[in-house]
């Protein structure tokens, strides 16, 4: 046999130590991170050709990116795919490589650090042993089922027998990460390492010998052919009763291929043609790039000034919550408000926030006590950013920007949490009204994507790159809107809403309106959202945008009695424990869906027109991101376009 010839290779670089350990590293070149295209695999199975011609004494294989391990499949390459026999044979070439990769005589070894994603978690899977570099910021999913696909190159198969078949398919179906400690609990890796001696510790154990990690006890029992029919039986249940009306195909195909097909989804090709061939593949992908493309907003620009010190001024719901995640986030943080018992309640929500998210003892007390109570504003001179999150009054506001921007650093920031009011009103009172910017969060803060960087014509391009860089530091989703009324999210929102509370006036149960929209593709139906939004918050915007005093007498009537909805517990649901509580619904009316949906359509394309948003894609992102509006549409503009056939017009 002749030795294959690898000096030609651009994806991946092959070494040899002393021991006789071959050492696998990939470098994609021309990108910060590494991703799977047909180009990568096959130079995997030139470099797997060479090393049957030799054999080492074990693989290690790693990447050469400071961001990760492999971030996934090359979805530029799936997307382009246009014909049902290229499908199946992208399907094939994965499969088939890592299924070559997981049966070579010599021991191997994954050892990852950062991201391992998608078909980089599968390659991870394919080894016989996983170390994963702890200190590294090292997480673990297969996120396909977000893009309305399945991970077809045998993480269905490998992932339950490693794991146990509940904790694989959590992973499958929700696309739900989890991080190197998880991980190492879970049995996916076999051991955490810190990045000091994360080589010696990976030639240590690809050389050790031990017999490779599998699932045991009533995992591996539910992962048997016997019983995945009954698993499979109980978690469709599940599925239905969070997708009751089937927008979404991907999660049952995972667990039919699962089941029926140990995994191997070209056992099952009509199922890859259904699934690859589908509007909602499609729009899914198209809402991914869509989200890379706001994450882009967020990383440091040359303008960016880094925030490390947040001083937040108003500690109710909104403040409080924007005040806990910075402070979850890493950021010093000083909440100021006159009532020391709404300090102490955001304290409460933030210890709360805190033990939900944060995995030991240390860390939730290190995120506490960077939340510092601060009611007479000492912070204030010492922040790089100021965010003012008080009530929606205009005169209130100024007043306290009076009182903030003569003790603010020469370099700071002032951001406003508005939701309604003029930027360029606020400013109307500063000194140097080019560095307020707009930073609006959507409650609840933890949960929603989407952050709103609102821009005047004044704006300094510091101040602007600031705010975009410190909300990706959060984890969010920067959307750049210019200053109009309602911004973008709300001036949408706020004609969708009051259309549902108009149909309150008119007799309909709040629970069959919000029916009509659930059945439409909502997650949520427009009342419940109002509850969740805050009715005050509704009331602020649609008066603004529309202009008019004449507004919904059912919003009118839970204000007076001070119901805002989620907040105060008691809106158009009563509020138990953050959940609605509500009725059966009816049976909505043909057309009612598409009446609540207009007006969210023709405002949305107005703000275009208007120059709010720089495009159509920025306008849907904002729309799907910032209201749950049906992300397997692909967006308000785009269904409209597209008539995607998959919804169901009530």
């Amino acid at each position: 046999m002749n030795t294959p010839d690898i000096s030609t290779l651009r994806n991946f670089r092959l070494s040899h130590d002393s021991a006789g350990l071959a050492w696998l590293e990939i470098d994609c070149p021309g990108t910060s991170v590494n991703r799977l295209s047909s180009e990568v695999l096959g130079e995997l199975m030139s470099v797997l050709d060479h090393l049957d011609t030799h054999p080492p004494a074990g693989l290690v294989i790693q990447s050469a990116k400071k961001s990760g391990f492999v971030a996934g499949a090359d979805i530029d390459e799936f997307d382009a795919l246009d014909h049902e026999k290229q499908v199946h044979e992208l399907v094939s070439r994965g499969w088939h490589a890592f299924e070559r990769l997981s049966r070579v005589s010599y021991p191997t070894l994954a050892l990852i650090h950062g991201h391992c994603l998608g078909g980089g978690l599968e390659l991870a899977l394919a080894c016989r042993y996983r170390l994963a570099v702890a200190d590294a910021d090292t997480t673990f999913a297969l996120p396909e089922v977000m893009l309305g696909i399945f991970p077809g190159w045998g993480g269905m198969k490998r992932l339950p027998a490693l794991i146990g078949a509940p904790a694989a398919l959590d992973m499958m179906l929700t696309g739900r990460s989890v991080d190197a400690h998880k991980a190492q609990r879970l049995g996916l890796v076999d051991a955490n390492v810190p990045s000091r001696i994360k080589l010696r510790a990976a030639a240590q154990h690809v050389r050790s010998g031990k017999p490779p990690r599998r699932a045991h006890g009533l995992g591996r029992l539910l992962n048997t052919r016997l019983l995945r029919p009954l698993v499979q039986r109980q978690t469709l249940k599940k599925i239905a009763a969070r997708d009751r009306y089937q927008h979404y195909l991907a999660p049952r195909a995972i667990l039919e291929i699962w089941a029926h097909h140990n995994g191997n989804a070209l056992l099952a090709p009509e199922l890859l043609r259904e699934i690859s061939g589908s509007d909602t593949a499609r729009n899914l992908i198209r809402v991914f790039r869509l989200q890379e493309r706001l994450k882009s907003f967020g990383k440091p620009g040359e303008h960016a000034e880094e925030v490390r010190h947040v001083h937040v001024v108003g500690a109710g719901v909104m403040g409080g919550d924007i005040a806990a995640w910075c402070a979850y986030k890493g950021l010093k943080v000083t909440l100021q408000d006159q009532d020391r018992e709404r300090i102490a309640q955001a304290q409460g929500r933030a210890q709360i926030l805190f033990l939900h998210r944060l995995k030991d003892s240390r860390s939730r007390r290190a995120a506490f006590d960077r939340l510092i109570p601060d009611p007479q504003g000492q912070g204030v001179s010492h922040a790089d950013l100021v965010i003012e999150a008080i009530t929606e009054d205009l005169e209130a506001k100024q007043a306290l920007y009076a009182r903030l921007e003569p003790r603010m650093k020469p370099q700071a920031v002032l951001a406003s949490n508005t939701s309604s009011l003029s930027l360029q009103a606020l400013a109307s009172c500063l000194k140097e009204p080019q560095r307020l910017v707009g930073i609006h969060f959507f409650n609840p803060v933890a949960k929603m994507p989407l952050v709103e960087i609102v821009e005047s014509e004044v704006l300094l391009p510091r101040s602007r790159a600031t705010a975009l860089a410190f909300v990706g530091k959060l984890g969010k989703l920067p959307l750049p809107v210019k200053d109009a009324p309602g911004f973008l999210v709300n001036a949408v929102l706020a004609p969708y809403m009051l259309e549902a509370m108009h149909c309150v006036d008119e007799g309909l149960a709040p629970e069959t309106i919000d029916e009509a929209m659930k059945v439409f593709g909502m997650p949520m139906g427009p009342l419940e959202l109002a509850d969740t939004v805050g009715l005050d918050i509704a009331h602020a915007a649609g008066r603004q945008l529309t202009g008019s005093l004449d507004l919904p007498k059912c919003l009118e009537a839970h204000l007076a009695k001070r119901e805002l909805g989620r907040k105060t517990g008691r809106g158009f649901y009563t509020w138990k424990n953050g959940k609605a509580v509500k009725k059966e619904p009816g049976t909505p009316s043909a057309g009612l869906a598409q009446r609540l949906i207009e007006p969210l359509v023709q405002r949305t394309r107005a703000q275009l027109e208007a120059g709010v948003v720089a495009d159509a894609d920025l306008a849907d992102a904002g729309v799907i991101f910032g209201t749950g509006y049906a992300p397997f549409s692909g967006g308000p503009l785009h269904q409209e376009q597209h008539r995607t056939p998959q919804v169901n017009p009530i």
